[in-house]
């Protein structure tokens, strides 16, 4: 789908969008079931912030940053902008001077499985941004590719619109369809917690709170006093 740019696709409600975003990625992952995230390798370039907000895509070459400038056109208030390449990349395809346009535009962070570069300028300038790589490697413009059509990054699957949450602990993506949902499933998964939290605090074990001392006795674990333990040989 190489050439095309799509113009206003659906978003979620911003309600929603904006209900997400006071919860943690882990909290809106486990939520929706443990689906959603984009794994391990998107770290973020700053410590402590999270956002939130809607998908705007781009399939970008390896090395080529052109339809990253055609995404910035697209961009609105509230969005994300979601970079990924038709091949692996680690070249800086973003740094402070896109940041500097999105701002512009009330955008709220960029994703990208690639690399970036300026990232203490990026800090500085407080645009939070979550990259596969970090690195100083420029790019060229030269070649077409597409915005806001779906894109596959960590094996997820995200379309414009969908909504992203990012933090410390890194990027999960809700189908603009299931955001409403989600916000119920984090409010409740959040309420547990808390619950969970009061108990462990005034001593309670999670071995009794989660009824796991049964799964243990399913599982044959068995507890033995050390002097028996001593006497019946230890594993070497």
């Amino acid at each position: 789908m190489s050439g095309l740019i799509v113009i206003n696709p659906p978003r979620a409600h911003a309600e929603d969008v904006e209900a997400l975003g006071g919860y943690g990625v882990a909290t809106v992952h486990e939520g929706m079931g443990r689906t959603g995230s984009l794994g391990p390798g998107f770290r973020p370039v700053q410590q402590d912030v999270r956002i939130a907000g809607t998908a705007v895509t781009a399939l970008c070459w390896p090395g080529d940053n052109l339809m990253i400038h055609a995404a910035v056109e697209q961009c609105r208030e509230g969005d994300i902008l979601v970079v990924t390449t038709t091949s692996p990349s680690t070249d800086g395809m973003f740094g402070d001077l896109f940041a500097t346009a999105l701002q512009y535009r009330g955008v709220r962070g960029l994703i990208i499985d690639a690399g970036v570069r300026d990232t203490a300028d990026l800090r500085a300038m407080g645009f939070p941004v979550w990259s596969r790589a970090v690195c100083a490697q420029g790019t060229v413009k030269a070649t077409a590719g597409s915005v806001n059509v779906p894109v596959v990054l960590g094996g997820q699957v995200v379309r414009p619109g969908d909504v992203i949450v990012a933090d410390d602990d890194g990027v999960v993506c809700v189908p603009r369809e299931r955001a409403g949902t989600a916000v119920k499933a984090a409010e409740a998964r959040t309420a547990k917690e808390d619950a969970s939290r009061a108990a462990f605090a005034e001593g309670q074990l999670g071995l009794d709170r989660y009824g796991l001392r049964e799964t243990l006795v399913r599982l044959g674990v068995r507890y033995q006093a050390y002097d028996e333990y001593e006497r019946d040989g230890s594993p070497s």
